[in-house]
């Protein structure tokens, strides 16, 4: 009875680990075209591992398609579900159906799961 009741903790406590686990992308723009800028909730961390897509859960500094924020220099930052304790590297990218979406490639996993990147 005692070993069942430990099993159902341990079994939520990892249910809850996996929940608030974040990741934190913190993103400047620069280059041609970088006045003005939305995102997409259509925008994943995608998992080299097992293509997995991380979606994002919010974003401060940025409007959501289809308003759009001007670019004052300050940058932006996006948070998604956390990735998996197996993730070594991602990618970035915003899925939209016209070119010209967010997309950084090959981003090297780290300890705190925050990141600065330029988006040119």
């Amino acid at each position: 009875m005692e070993t069942e009741i430990l099993i159902k903790e341990i079994k939520k406590t990892k249910v809850l680990e996996s929940e608030e686990r974040q990741t934190i992308i913190h993103c400047k723009c620069t280059g041609e075209g970088s006045e003005l800028y939305r995102i997409w909730p259509s925008t994943y961390l995608i998992e080299h591992e097992n293509n997995e897509r991380k979606k994002l859960i919010t974003a401060f500094n940025i409007s959501f398609a289809p308003e759009w924020t001007i670019n004052d220099g300050k940058g932006f930052t996006l948070i998604f579900e956390g990735l998996s304790k197996a993730c070594k590297q991602f990618d970035l990218k915003e899925i939209i159906p016209f070119a010209g979406g967010f997309e950084k490639l090959n981003i090297k996993r780290n300890n705190t799961d925050v990141y600065t990147i330029i988006l040119d």
